[in-house]
């Protein structure tokens, strides 16, 4: 047992401690961390644009929903990543971590549009024509009174949205990021250890997701709240 204990303690150290390897995995952090919430806050602006286009009664508006959301859906993550990445952005000098925020807020935004476009289908018509009894035009009453309903109705699925987001960025090092996943991956192939960096990064992306969950979790139960008053 105590051979054992040495030999973990031993693989810790030269996976973490020397060479400072640990800082490869803190700086992966920060870039997980500013990739997603620069993503998730595209992704809400792009959903919300693109559900509108498919609640529309405009049909071209209805039309460039639909296809925006068919190719997204239907094609995987990492493959817009590096077309957006190698293609798109090939000769524009901006920051990796920023394309790779917009590439993940692109993909998002499809999903987004969904659960935004069911949270306002979800809300009774009858709201709807209390609003416009009211003296509202259709711009008032969408932002005024369906659009607050529907957000509370939501928000538990744009939670989920952005625990999952979270998950896809570990696809970054596809276009060179060191993020957490990446990070671990150096740290295997520098020591030869698959274990030790493999449930390092598994830690610290349930750390992160937990947090976040925690946190998140705290604003949905004042949402509730508020529907009790």
């Amino acid at each position: 047992m105590n051979s054992w204990t040495a030999d973990m303690a031993d693989t810790f150290a030269r996976c973490f401690i020397r060479e400072d390897r640990y800082k490869l995995l803190i700086s992966g952090i920060g870039v997980t961390i500013k990739v997603s919430i620069v993503a998730v806050i595209l992704g809400i602006l792009i959903g919300f644009l693109i559900a509108l286009c498919n609640l529309s009664k405009n049909k071209f508006l209805r039309a460039i929903g639909k296809i925006y959301t068919d190719i997204i859906r239907g094609t995987p993550s990492v493959t817009q990543l590096m077309i957006i990445y190698f293609v798109i952005f090939a000769t524009v000098d901006i920051e990796k971590w920023i394309i790779a925020a917009i590439a993940f807020g692109i993909n998002s935004g499809a999903y987004v549009s969904e659960i935004i476009r069911a949270g306002i289908l979800s809300i009774d018509k009858g709201q709807t024509e209390a609003g416009r009894s009211l003296g509202l035009n259709a711009y008032q009453t969408m932002t005024r009174i369906v659009i607050p309903q529907a957000l509370k109705n939501i928000f538990p699925a744009l939670c989920n949205e952005f625990i999952v987001l979270i998950k896809e960025t570990a696809i970054v090092g596809y276009v060179g990021l060191m993020d957490i996943q990446k990070a671990g991956d150096f740290i295997k192939s520098a020591t030869y250890e698959a274990f030790m960096p493999l449930i390092g990064t598994a830690i610290i992306y349930y750390v992160l997701i937990k947090v976040l969950t925690l946190i998140l979790g705290v604003f949905e139960n004042k949402l509730r709240k508020s529907d009790i008053r």
